[in-house]
């Protein structure tokens, strides 16, 4: 069995913040690499619980590349980055501060997500649906 080529980012869906980020990863993901699915779908939550990870708990962002490996929070969006490569991936690259550090900058903008998000809903066009999972 060969591995799946594309990683699943699982974020939460109710949040206008990371909705936006999913629509930047979408237009930089120039390699068709991502595909997205919000933590409170039948398949967020499947990945949730076949990890034994909190069901009801949607502020933390997931990585996942099917038969390889799961990242959680700034390893995560760090790994996001240098898998888009050019500039984001060099900025990866140069993370120089430990991951407790990281992870508490996270927890910081994730705790205030919802007062960061704009109004504006994310409408995926017909090409942007299809990288999204329920």
């Amino acid at each position: 069995m060969t591995a799946p080529t594309k990683y699943y980012v699982f974020y939460d869906g109710d949040c206008g913040f990371c909705n936006y980020w999913v629509q930047w990863i979408i237009e930089k993901d120039r390699d068709d690499r991502f595909l997205f699915s919000a933590l409170q779908s039948d398949f967020g939550q499947q990945f949730l619980r076949e990890r034994g990870l909190q069901s009801n708990q949607f502020n933390t962002l997931y990585l996942w590349k099917p038969h390889a490996f799961y990242l959680v929070k700034s390893k995560a969006v760090l790994e996001i980055a240098k898998i888009l490569g050019g500039t984001y991936g060099l900025l990866a690259q140069l993370n120089i501060f430990p991951r407790f550090f990281s992870d508490k900058i996270y927890d910081k903008i994730a705790a205030n997500r919802l007062k960061l998000s704009s109004q504006k809903c994310f409408v995926p066009n017909e090409a942007q649906r299809k990288k999204m999972i329920s």
